[in-house]
């Protein structure tokens, strides 16, 4: 395999690039603020914001599931069809 020549880079280039990218920086920074504004104006009764962190470590400190009896499944799995019965009913 032959050898490439390692690439010379202009010390103006890299310059340059570094401008190109701190103005690209400023305009995302922009951005995000104006999203953050807007997400900042909610209605009365809507929550400020949430964050994912809280969730996950809620999730993992969570209690177990509690598992149903076969009894307990039958009578609920009853009552919900005596609710859509009822309202069957009353919709016909």
């Amino acid at each position: 395999m032959p050898k490439q020549a390692a690439k010379v880079v202009d010390q103006s280039v890299l310059e340059m690039a570094l401008v190109g990218y701190q103005a690209e920086r400023a305009k995302i920074r922009a951005a995000i603020e104006a999203i953050q504004a807007h997400l900042g104006k909610r209605g009365p009764g809507r929550p400020k914001g949430s964050t994912r962190a809280p969730k996950q470590e809620a999730a993992s400190k969570a209690k177990p599931k509690k598992t149903l009896s076969a009894a307990a499944r039958k009578r609920i799995s009853e009552a919900a069809k005596k609710r859509w019965a009822k309202r069957k009913a009353a919709g016909a």
